[in-house]
């Protein structure tokens, strides 16, 4: 993914995972995260549930959530299925998978996510590059649609803007860094046909965010980062990646003391929404419901 100079360069201290990110199905891609204890899908859920709440008693309605960044769908199931990371490890790294061929996993997870009953009362479009990853989820059904695009350097079709007309919630759990304010400029006049959705991202403490609240100043959306508290995205994969990230943190004026130098990767929660609603309910009120 092209992204700009800046982020490149804090992409390149992490760890490169892109060998298991866009494979035919996840069990590879949950064998090497779970060793790392890669848990943001599972510590941001909570806040997104709370989010959907809000919106479903605001709408008296399905809930559309657009998730930036998507994969395999992991936050469709740990939303939809009401599932927790723990349960898609396990799941994911059964010993009678081990051996299956890709088809055979689609056929099983397809079975697997329909026994699971009704979902919860949302509906989930996938956003992301990936173009295995996202066609898995969506033939398993996780996903209701599934866009497959790099909007960092295309634009949106027409269809595309038309399935995104009725997003309510735009969610993301660490693509930002990949995705720049240039996605969101992208994205933002097909999501605000009729009423702004709100748009809530977990970002990593080693990329700016400030591009992005920009642009989304533009488009009449106040910013609200949650003050007190930070989340873990997964352990660092090796004494190299931490110091790297260490030396990034340092180099932006950020102290990584009791935080990052601990051993993990954390990210701060951003919430972004229309200015009358700011007013109505504070995002601790939201968030912490």
């Amino acid at each position: 993914m092209t992204v700009d100079a800046t982020f490149e360069e804090i992409n390149d201290a992490k760890a490169n995972m892109d060998h298991i990110y866009d494979q035919s199905d996840p069990r590879a891609y949950f064998r090497e995260l779970k060793k790392l204890d890669y848990a943001i899908p599972g510590n941001a859920k909570p806040i997104f549930q709370n989010l959907i709440r809000h919106l479903q008693r605001r709408e008296n309605d399905t809930v559309h959530v657009l998730d930036l960044g998507c994969s395999y769908g992991v936050n469709a199931a740990l939303l939809k299925h009401d599932l927790s990371m723990d349960e898609l490890y396990e799941h994911w790294g059964q010993k009678k998978l081990a051996d299956a061929v890709p088809e055979e996993v689609v056929a099983y997870d397809r079975r697997f996510f329909a026994d699971l009953g009704e979902p919860e009362d949302i509906e989930v479009i996938g956003l992301d590059q990936a173009e295995n990853a996202i066609s898995f989820a969506e033939e398993v059904g996780l996903l209701d649609e599934a866009l497959t695009i790099n909007l960092e350097t295309e634009p949106l079709s027409a269809s595309a803007k038309e399935e995104l007309a009725p997003v309510d919630l735009v969610t993301s759990t660490g693509c930002v860094g990949y995705l720049t304010e240039k996605s969101f400029d992208r994205l933002l006049p097909a999501v605000t046909q009729s009423r702004p959705p709100w748009i809530a991202n977990f970002v990593l403490r080693l990329f700016p965010f400030d591009g992005i609240e920009e642009t989304l100043d533009d488009w009449g959306y106040v910013t609200e980062r949650l003050e007190s508290q930070t989340f873990i995205q997964r352990r660092f994969a090796s004494t190299d990646e931490q110091e790297q990230v260490l030396e990034q943190l340092r180099d932006r004026g950020i102290d990584p003391t009791g935080k990052e130098a601990e051993g993990h990767l954390l990210a701060e929660f951003y919430l972004s929404r229309p200015m009358k609603d700011v007013a109505e309910i504070p995002i601790e009120q939201l968030v912490f419901i």
